[in-house]
């Protein structure tokens, strides 16, 4: 049977001993996960995208930059959403370490996914 870790792709971060435990979370756990869920991330953005904004593919791209940028910061069901599909991905013993530090944790997989989704833009 295939576990979570098996199916997160492998990412070449180099791991330096000045690294606190949460940035080695960050580039350990989260990436990889935001890596393997992109193409979700993206679907429901571009839904979530076109039930707010009718005219959505016809801005420009930095109008749309500054619209994920301001859709993810303030929608608390949208940030939620997307927080809660990267710690459904989450192994037991990852969540209990998210549990420790949440919001920061919260922070950084919103941060991450705001450049994520701002660099898929044109």
């Amino acid at each position: 049977m295939t576990n979570k870790l098996d199916l997160r792709p492998t990412l070449e971060i180099e791991i330096l001993e000045t690294s606190t435990a949460i940035e080695q979370f960050q580039n350990q756990t989260l990436r990889p996960i935001l890596k393997l869920q992109n193409d979700i991330y993206a679907s429901l953005f571009a839904t979530y995208a076109m039930r707010q904004k009718a005219d959505y593919d016809s801005l420009s791209g930095a109008k749309k930059r500054t619209f994920i940028e301001q859709s993810l910061q303030k929608d608390s069901v949208l940030k939620n959403t997307f927080i809660g599909i990267t710690i459904g991905m989450f192994t037991l013993e990852e969540i209990e370490t998210y549990s420790m530090e949440s919001k920061e944790y919260n922070r950084r997989i919103i941060t991450m996914l705001i450049e994520r989704l701002k660099s898929e833009t044109k």
